[in-house]
């Protein structure tokens, strides 16, 4: 690709990440939640039924041990999330969404689908499925953050 400035695409991805974040944040301020905390409290309702473990959490996020520890102890003290012992392995801790962090998932998945709506509102079809291509080309070129820690 000659005369494509390779850094200013990373450049303008990073900024793109940058006020994704800020405006989730904003968002997610009314219910007292940062937009990271929202995305793995969103995680832990998907497994709302049985629960789910933080290693398998960990995999499902990239977030790794100690930040993903840090936001589970959030949610806990902002009540949104409880912590049982594993039936038959007491050492092993499943998560699951509390009656309050169930009360906002409608509010969590209205809000991630207004900023989808905001973010790409002007892509066509086409054009959302060739990104999504390119998105998944690039995260195989990168080793995952779980694998480059271990």
């Amino acid at each position: 690709m000659p005369g494509m400035d390779r850094e200013e695409l990373i450049h303008d991805n990073r900024q793109i990440s940058i006020r994704l974040e800020a405006a989730a944040n904003r968002a997610m301020a009314q219910k007292g939640l940062t937009s990271v905390q929202a995305y793995i409290l969103l995680q832990i309702l998907r497994h709302h039924a049985h629960g789910t473990s933080p290693t398998a959490l960990q995999r499902e996020t990239g977030v790794s041990k100690s930040a993903l520890s840090g936001l589970v102890k959030q949610l806990r003290a902002k009540g949104y999330v409880r912590v049982e012992p594993c039936a038959g392995d007491e050492r092993r801790k499943i998560l699951f969404s509390t009656e309050k962090g169930e009360q906002v998932q409608e509010f969590l998945r209205q809000t991630m689908q207004r900023t989808c709506d905001q973010l790409y509102r002007d892509f066509s079809e086409a054009e959302l499925a060739a990104l999504n291509g390119m998105q998944k080309k690039m995260l195989r070129n990168l080793p995952s953050p779980a694998k480059h820690s271990a």
